[in-house]
C-alpha cells in the first residue's frame, strides 16, 4: 500500500483543511475567523476542564460517583447539566444569527451564507435534540420515581445507556465545530439539501449520526419511563392518584416509543442514500422526497408534545404548591393530557400544507390542528381556577408559570392562523412561523423546564436557589422573549422569509434591531441563571433545607430528606389518597421512623452504559469521515459490551439495614429539631425544609 493509501486508510476523508484554524489562516474573512474562535472556545474549554479536574484530583470521584452510576437521580442531574451546556451554545448562535440579520441590510454582514446556514441548522438541532430532550428527560428521571414511591427506574442499566447515547450525539455536535463543518440542511435535514450530490461534505453526516444517537437514546428512555410507571408505583397509588407530572411523563413516554422510531428510520434511510447510493429520497432516481418529509413529521409533531407535556406537568405541580391549594380539575387535566397525546399523531400534515395536497386533506388536518387546542384550553382554565382564592406566592417558578399562561395563549392564537391552510400558504415560509414556533417552545417548554429546575433544586441538592437572582432571570427571559420574537410576527406578516442571511429592504431594519436587543436580553437571562447558581452555591450553608419540604408541597418526593439518600425511601410508602404526603402531614403521619429497618437492594454501578454510548459516538465520527476501521472497531466494542453484560450475574448490591437506620434516624432528628417556617418567610434562613402546615 502506498503512503497516501495508508493515510487514507487511517484518516479517511479527514485532512488539515477540515480544521477551522487552517481555513481561517488561508481565508481570514470575518466568517472564518468567527468559526475558528468558536472552535478555539470548545478546545480551550475542554482543556480547562481537564486541567481543573486533574488539579483537584477528581477523576476517580467523577468516574465512580457519576459516570458509571445507575442512580436515577444522578443520571437526571447529568442530563440537565448537558442541557445547560448545549443551551449556552445554541443561545450564542441565536445571538449571532440575529446580529447577522440586523446588520446585513444590503450588506454581507458578519457571517457568509454557508456559515449562516450552519448556524440555523445547529441551533435548531441542539435546541430540540440536545437541550429540550435532555432537560425534560433529566427532570422526569429525577422526579418521577420519587413521586411514585420507587427506588429507581425499571431498567437502571438501560437508563445509563440512554444518557450516554445522548451525550455522544451532543459530543458529535461539539466536535463538528472543531473538525469539519455542520449540515446546512436545517434541523429537519430535508433532502435534497442533505443528499450527497447537493451537499457532499461531512456536515449532513454529522447531523445524521448525532440525531440518530439521540433518537435511539430517547426511545430507550420512553420504554424505561413507561415501564416504571406501569410496574413500580407504590402500593395504593392507583392511576388516578398519580401526580399530574407523572401523567405527563407517561404520555410523553408513549409518544417517545411511537414517535422516535420514524425519525430513526428516516435518518438511517438518508444515510443509506449518502453512503450506499440507495436513492430512497432522490426524485431523479426513483425515490420520493415526500417519504422523508412524512417520516420526519410523523415524528416531528408528536415531538412538539413530547416537549410540552412535561412542562405542563411542572406547571401543575408548581401552581398547586405556590397557590397552597389542591390542583383544580384533576380528572379533566388527566383527560386533557391523554387527549393531547392521541391528537398529536393526527396533525403532522399541517407542516406541509404548501406542498400541494388536496383541499380535503388540508381541511382535515387544519381542523385536527385546531381541535388539539381544546384540551390545552382546559388546562389553562384549571390552572387559573387553582390559583383562584389561593394563597399565591410569587416565587420565580410561579412567575414563570404565570408568564407561560399569558405567552402560550398568545402563541395559540397565532397557531390558529397557521392551522388555516390558505393563511398558512402565505405565512409558512416567513418569520411569522419562526415567531409562532418560538412562542410555543420558549413560552411553553423553556419556562416550564426552568420552573421545574428552580422548584426541585432544593430537593436535589439540599439548599434553595437565590430568589433575587431568580427574579432577575425571570424578568430577562420574559422581557427578552417579547423583544426578540414579537417583531418577527410583524416582519413575517410583511413577507420577510425565514432562513434569510441577507436582507434587501431597509424598512425591516428597526424591527430586526429590536429582535437583536431581545436576543441579547435572553442571553443575559442565561447569564443570570449561572450567576444565581454560583451565588446559591456560595451561600448554600445559609439556605440549607435538610428536612426536605421547603414549599409545603404535596407529593411523596417532599417526604424524604434533601438531598435524598441513594435508596430514596426507607420503606416503600403506602398511598391512600392523591396527595399522599400532604395528608400525612395533616394527620401527624410524617417524619416517623420505620417499624422495621431492612436491607435494601440497589443496582450495582457499571461502566457498560458509558462504554456503549461513547463507542457509538466514536463510531459516528468514523462514519462521518469514512474511517472504516474506527467505525467497525467501535461497533465491535458495542456488540462485545452488550454480550458481556448479558452474561453478568452480579448486578446488585446490598445496603445494610444498620446503615439505612442510622441515616434515617439522623434525618428524623433534624426534622424534630427544625422549627416550622411560615410561607411568608420560606426564603429566609429559618426555612430548614420544614414548612408550617396550613389548612
Amino acid at each position: 500500500m502506498t503512503e497516501p493509501g495508508i493515510w487514507h486508510f487511517l484518516l479517511g476523508n479527514l485532512s488539515w483543511h477540515a480544521l477551522p484554524f487552517v481555513r481561517a489562516w488561508r481565508d481570514p474573512s470575518v466568517s472564518e475567523v468567527i468559526g475558528a474562535a468558536a472552535a478555539a472556545i470548545v478546545v480551550l474549554g475542554a482543556v480547562a476542564l481537564f486541567v481543573v479536574i486533574t488539579r483537584f484530583g477528581k477523576w476517580r470521584y467523577l468516574w465512580s460517583e457519576w459516570v458509571i452510576s445507575l442512580d436515577h437521580k444522578k443520571i437526571g442531574i447529568m442530563y440537565i447539566i448537558l442541557a445547560g451546556i448545549m443551551l449556552t451554545r445554541a443561545l450564542i448562535e441565536a445571538v449571532l444569527m440575529r446580529t447577522q440579520q440586523a446588520v446585513a441590510i444590503n450588506a454581507s454582514g458578519v457571517v457568509g451564507p454557508n456559515h449562516f446556514a450552519q448556524l440555523f441548522s445547529t441551533h435548531g438541532t441542539i435546541m430540540i435534540f440536545f437541550m429540550a430532550m435532555p432537560f425534560l428527560t433529566g427532570l422526569i428521571n429525577y422526579v418521577m420515581p420519587l413521586q411514585i414511591g420507587a427506588r429507581d427506574m425499571a431498567f437502571p442499566y438501560l437508563n445509563s445507556v440512554g444518557l450516554w447515547l445522548t451525550v455522544s450525539g451532543a459530543l458529535l455536535m461539539m466536535v463538528s465545530l472543531v473538525v469539519g463543518q455542520f449540515s446546512t440542511g436545517g434541523w429537519s435535514g430535508y433532502p435534497p439539501f442533505t443528499e450527497l450530490s447537493f451537499n457532499p461534505g461531512p456536515g449532513p453526516d454529522y447531523w445524521i449520526w448525532a440525531v440518530t444517537l439521540s433518537s435511539i437514546g430517547s426511545t430507550t428512555v420512553g420504554i424505561n419511563i413507561a415501564c416504571t410507571l406501569y410496574k413500580m408505583r407504590a402500593p395504593g397509588m392507583a392511576w388516578m392518584r398519580m401526580p399530574l407530572f407523572c401523567w405527563t411523563a407517561l404520555c410523553t413516554a408513549i409518544l417517545m416509543i411511537f414517535a422516535m422510531p420514524p425519525l430513526t428510520v428516516a435518518t438511517l434511510l438518508l444515510a443509506a442514500d449518502r453512503y450506499a447510493g440507495m436513492h430512497f429520497f432522490t426524485v431523479g432516481h426513483g425515490g420520493n422526497m415526500m417519504n422523508y418529509v412524512n417520516l420526519f413529521w410523523l415524528f416531528g409533531h408528536p415531538e412538539v408534545y413530547i416537549l410540552i407535556l412535561p412542562a405542563f406537568g411542572v406547571y401543575s405541580e408548581v401552581i398547586s404548591a405556590f397557590s397552597s391549594k389542591e390542583l383544580y380539575g384533576y380528572t379533566s387535566l388527566v383527560v386533557a393530557t391523554a387527549a393531547i397525546a392521541v391528537l398529536s399523531f393526527t396533525v403532522w400534515l399541517h407542516h406541509f400544507f404548501t406542498m400541494g395536497q388536496s383541499a380535503d386533506i388540508n381541511a382535515f388536518f387544519g381542523i385536527a390542528t385546531m381541535t388539539i387546542g381544546v384540551p390545552t384550553g382546559v388546562k389553562i382554565y384549571d390552572w387559573i381556577w387553582t390559583m383562584f382564592r389561593g394563597r399565591v406566592r410569587f416565587t420565580p417558578p410561579m412567575l414563570l408559570s404565570i408568564a407561560f399562561m399569558m405567552t402560550f395563549v398568545l402563541g395559540g392564537f397565532t397557531g390558529i392562523i397557521l392551522a388555516t391552510p390558505p393563511l398558512d400558504f402565505m405565512f409558512h415560509n416567513t418569520l411569522f412561523l419562526v415567531a409562532h414556533f418560538h412562542n410555543m417552545l420558549i413560552g411553553g417548554l423553556l419556562y416550564g423546564l426552568l420552573a421545574g429546575y428552580m422548584y426541585w433544586f432544593p430537593k436535589a441538592f439540599g439548599f434553595r436557589l437565590n430568589e433575587a437572582w431568580g427574579r432577575i432571570s425571570v424578568c430577562c427571559w420574559v422581557g427578552g422573549f417579547y423583544l426578540a420574537f414579537m417583531p418577527l410576527y410583524v416582519l413575517g406578516a410583511a413577507g420577510l422569509a425565514r432562513r434569510t442571511q441577507e436582507i434587501f429592504d431597509p424598512a425591516f431594519r428597526p424591527w430586526l434591531i429590536v429582535a437583536l436587543c431581545g436576543a441579547l436580553v435572553l442571553f443575559a437571562a442565561l447569564i443570570s441563571l449561572f450567576v444565581q447558581l454560583y451565588v446559591s452555591i456560595r451561600d448554600r450553608d445559609h439556605n440549607r433545607v435538610p428536612v426536605g419540604d421547603p414549599w409545603d408541597a404535596r407529593g411523596l418526593e417532599w417526604s424524604i430528606a434533601a438531598p435524598p439518600p441513594e435508596w430514596n425511601f426507607v420503606t416503600i410508602p403506602h398511598v391512600g389518597n392523591r396527595d399522599a404526603f400532604y395528608w400525612r402531614k395533616r394527620n401527624q403521619g410524617a417524619y416517623r421512623p420505620a417499624d422495621h429497618y431492612r436491607d435494601i437492594e440497589l443496582p450495582k454501578d457499571t461502566a457498560c452504559g458509558v462504554i456503549i454510548g461513547l463507542a457509538a459516538g466514536v463510531c459516528g465520527f468514523g462514519l462521518v469521515w469514512h474511517i472504516w476501521w474506527m467505525a467497525v472497531l467501535c461497533l465491535a466494542v458495542i456488540v462485545a459490551t452488550v454480550i458481556l453484560r448479558a452474561f453478568e450475574r452480579d448486578v446488585t448490591r446490598i445496603i445494610p439495614a444498620a446503615r439505612v437506620e442510622a441515616v434515617d434516624r439522623q434525618w428524623l432528628a433534624q426534622a424534630e429539631a427544625a422549627q416550622p417556617t411560615p410561607r411568608e418567610r420560606e426564603q429566609s434562613a429559618e426555612n430548614q425544609g420544614l414548612a408550617q402546615w396550613m389548612a
